[in-house]
């Protein structure tokens, strides 16, 4: 498949789209690895200026629904809250191949797909 380069404006008109699905999300920092599967209520946006330190980022992308996060091989354990928050910065890229979203930060990687094994 190919992957496109989108802007965020493009990868919100497409995420929006997914909207009531059930999304998987798979996150990769440093040497933390989590996946967790959610149902997509809603979609929104944060920004935070007052930040204590530059780990915390200015926007955040926030993923409303229940969900559940891979704790072993077999075993899910529910979301600590109904959203999952994704940090984004201006240099992050957007890219979509049509069955997937990966967006790639200083931190790391997070891909989101739509869940189709649970």
């Amino acid at each position: 498949m190919t992957q496109q380069y989108l802007s965020v404006e493009e990868f919100n008109q497409l995420l929006q789209q997914w909207n009531g699905k059930t999304i998987k999300i798979s996150k990769r920092e440093l040497e933390d690895h989590d996946n967790m599967v959610m149902e997509l209520n809603s979609i929104s946006y944060s920004k935070d200026t007052r930040r204590i330190d530059d780990y915390e980022s200015i926007h955040t992308l926030k993923l409303n629904g229940p969900g559940k996060i891979q704790t072993d091989a077999d075993g899910y354990q529910p979301l600590p809250s109904d959203f999952y928050e994704i940090p984004l910065e201006d240099t992050t890229i957007y890219q979509y191949d049509q069955s997937q979203f990966s967006l790639l930060t200083d931190r790391g990687t997070y891909t989101i797909e739509i869940a189709l094994d649970v």
